[in-house]
């Protein structure tokens, strides 16, 4: 039965070892390991028996087998016990110092109880009985490793070093242990005695306890991997467990040496071994606490790390900031605070996903670090604002704020495609000598000034000044409009000329607007801003009926390119108001181009498609603009029936450097029967390096700036209406 019992326990570690995982497999391998050598060794003693008639086979090879069990048996506990340091608080060199201690804990354990055990029955049992060395060193050794085994087993479950998930395993394959370890004992008890026999109940634990060790093998992980600790006084225990040992020990040797014999030299040795044991538990305790001050100490320098940097970037946090901003006021010295707010940053988010996002905010902030002088503060302040204090005379910060839009103006590559970025900045130079100037005001003003950037199209910077307030809001100007022009606003027109001999054949409209500060603003700030305001319609309305009542006032047959936003391809109130304004001012449609700019991104092709049909069934022809850049590509030319295409002006201002991709677009849209006017032509070589490589119409500073009409009409004699060729 001992060995069918040990054969089931081998077979059950091995089989399920090998289909586990991680420490759970280790762990059972080696008890496999370990029971095989145990098994070997019931087979041999049982050889010693029936072959040779052996009473208690002892010493012999089958001892070798069992001893042996016992260093796999510790390697399982061990792994075991371990595996609870890398998912319970004990990380690194503790749960290293642990393990160690936990084997110091159960040898100190073992060690006193062997001394205690020898000085009561067990040494003069042994002694007198044993026949020889050998016997007695063997009869000693099943007492003292079985000692060992059961103390770090008990011990690694009453200071809670036993995952929740292996706690029933544990258990189990600990019983195993305390019932081979009782039987180990009445079996060297025996052989000491010169017994030649063992009674089915003293050998029972070599029945119970192997399968006690399989069921540990078969049992499957339950609950989690947290590591379940005692409910109590485990600390105290670990505290207080050598010195219990020490003075129990200490208690009997007094006590022997006042009133008994002498304790001969095992008990001596033994007694010597628990003291030194004792000694290096202690410096092992005391190497636990100063790694554990070291953590400590490390956590705190992290924690304090945390709070004030911003774990994304790594950059100053809000806190940091505003701390160094207040330093900076309470000693008066020269700053400049710059708000910087990426535009159009939830777009990012929602078009490739918040952890790309975080990668964009990630690269800002490395690029403004670069760009700051060590002695700058950079921080970033929230979702995705970032702000620069700079110490330093106001020359600097307004040097810094052009480094930082040279910085930014490289694309950031998010999964392979490059997403341009573009920031709006709020700058304030205080006056220190201002009372009651706080960190609070210039963050403030900072953002007010920031926002107002935003308000006139983005991609801005505005320098803070007391009637920030006036600063330029185009969408409040256009509502209040209702529909007629903004008090500025006006439109300008510039020449398109033939190549071949400069003369006028069309002209392009553009929209001006001077705010209420006199401050010119860019059409691109203000067009942006109203198309992002739920504008744009209201916006491109408006400028068709400007330039309706315009060209109605002119005699000349003008041809006129009015730009429209890709959005109002299709939009039906767009058609309806344009027809109402072509009747209204009595224009004819052939007399108007539409140029479709790009704002943004034609969603529906075949909706656009059909909407330029629309367009030029009633005479309304059709344009690609700055095209070569933006959100157009060549895509558009096969799907879109425009009539024209507009060369971006960057491809003008390169083509004399490299005149191979400007020749290819020409050929193509030659070869798809598009007319191709180039824009950005501002010199004589340029507008003949164009002519050669095949483009037929220009338009740029060199033939004329833009102007009001009756400035242009009047300086342009050599015109030819109508002249550019139209596909409809």
């Amino acid at each position: 039965m001992q060995f069918s019992a040990g054969a089931a326990a081998t077979l059950s570690a091995l089989i399920w070892g090998a289909r586990e995982t991680g420490v759970r497999r280790h762990w059972r391998l080696l008890v496999a390991v370990g029971m095989a050598t145990w098994t070997t060794g019931v087979a041999l003693w049982a050889w010693y028996q029936v072959v040779d008639g052996r009473g208690l086979p002892s010493p012999s090879l089958a001892d070798a087998g069992f001893l042996l069990y016992v260093p796999f048996g510790l390697a399982a506990l061990f792994t075991i016990a371990g595996a609870a340091k890398s998912t319970g608080d004990d990380g690194g060199a503790q749960g290293h110092h642990f393990t160690a201690g936990l084997m110091l804990d159960g040898l100190i354990v073992t060690a006193s109880l062997f001394f205690l055990s020898w000085l009561g029955a067990l040494g003069p049992v042994v002694t007198a009985g044993a026949p020889n060395r050998v016997t007695l060193v063997v009869a000693v050794a099943y007492p003292v490793t079985d000692l060992v085994m059961v103390s770090v087993a008990v011990l690694a479950v009453v200071f809670g070093r036993v995952r929740e998930s292996d706690r029933t395993a544990f258990l189990f394959l600990t019983a195993g242990i305390v019932a081979l370890a009782l039987s180990d004992s009445v079996y060297a008890y025996l052989v000491a005695a010169n017994a030649s026999t063992m009674k089915p109940l003293e050998n029972s634990g070599y029945v119970i306890g192997p399968l006690l060790i399989a069921f540990a093998a078969l049992e499957r992980a339950s609950g989690g991997t947290r590591v379940v600790r005692p409910v109590g006084h485990a600390d105290w225990w670990a505290l207080g467990l050598p010195y219990a040992a020490l003075l129990a020990v200490g208690l009997v040797v007094a006590a022997r040496l006042m009133v008994g014999p002498p304790l001969g030299v095992v008990a001596t040795s033994t007694g010597l071994l628990v003291v030194l044991l004792v000694v290096v538990r202690q410096l092992l305790t005391v190497l636990q606490n100063r790694s554990l001050i070291d953590r400590v100490y490390a956590d705190q320098r992290l924690l304090l790390h945390l709070a004030y940097h911003d774990s994304l970037t790594g950059l100053s946090n809000r806190l940091s900031f505003a701390s160094r901003l207040d330093d900076a006021i309470a000693h008066r010295r020269a700053m400049a605070l710059i708000l910087v707010d990426v535009d159009d940053f939830k777009e990012v988010n929602d078009r490739f996903g918040h952890p790309a996002g975080d990668r964009v905010l990630q690269e800002v902030g490395r690029r403004l670090h670069e760009v700051a002088e060590p002695r700058d503060t950079v921080a970033r302040i929230g979702g995705d604002e970032f702000a620069i204090l700079v110490e330093g005379a106001a020359v600097t910060a307004t040097d810094l704020v052009s480094r930082i839009r040279t910085a930014l103006r490289t694309p950031v590559l998010v999964d392979e495609v490059p997403v341009l970025l573009r920031v709006s900045m709020g700058v304030v130079l205080p006056d220190l000598d201002e009372p009651f100037l706080d960190g609070d005001v210039l963050l403030g003003r900072a953002d007010g000034s920031m926002y107002a950037g935003k308000r006139t199209g983005k991609d801005a910077v505005v320098i803070y000044r007391p009637s920030i307030g006036d600063v330029p809001d185009f969408t409040s100007a256009l509502r209040s409009a209702l529909g007629d022009r903004p008090i500025g606003f006006c439109m300008v027109y510039q020449p398109v000329v033939r190549l071949d001999d400069e003369t006028v054949v069309a002209l392009e409209a553009l929209a001006r607007w001077k705010a209420s500060d006199g401050s010119d603003v860019e059409p691109s700030l203000f067009v942006p801003s109203a198309e992002q305001a739920g504008l744009g319609r209201v916006l491109d309305v408006m400028v068709v009926n400007a330039v309706c009542a315009d060209i109605a006032d002119v005699s000349a047959e003008l041809t006129v390119h009015v730009n429209i936003g890709a959005a109002r391809l299709g939009d039906v109130e767009f058609e309806a108001a344009v027809s109402e304004a072509l009747t209204t001012h009595r224009i004819p449609p052939g007399r108007l181009v539409f140029e479709i700019t790009e704002t943004e991104a034609v969603k529906d092709l075949g909706d656009a498609a059909a909407a330029i049909r629309r367009l030029q069934h009633w005479g309304i022809r059709v344009a690609l603009d700055d095209f070569g850049t933006g959100y157009n590509s060549l895509r558009y030319l096969h799907e879109l029936p425009v009539n024209v295409i507009k060369l971006d002006r960057s491809l003008t201002a390169w083509v004399a450097n490299d005149p191979t991709l400007y020749r290819s677009l020409i050929g193509i849209c030659d070869g798809l029967g598009l007319d191709v006017i180039a824009e950005g032509i501002e010199t004589e070589a340029s507008a003949d390096t164009v002519r050669r490589l095949g483009c037929r119409y220009g338009q740029g500073f060199h033939f004329g700036r833009p102007d009001s009409l009756s400035a242009v009409v009047g300086r342009t004699p050599r015109q030819r209406h109508g002249a550019v060729r139209h596909q409809s």
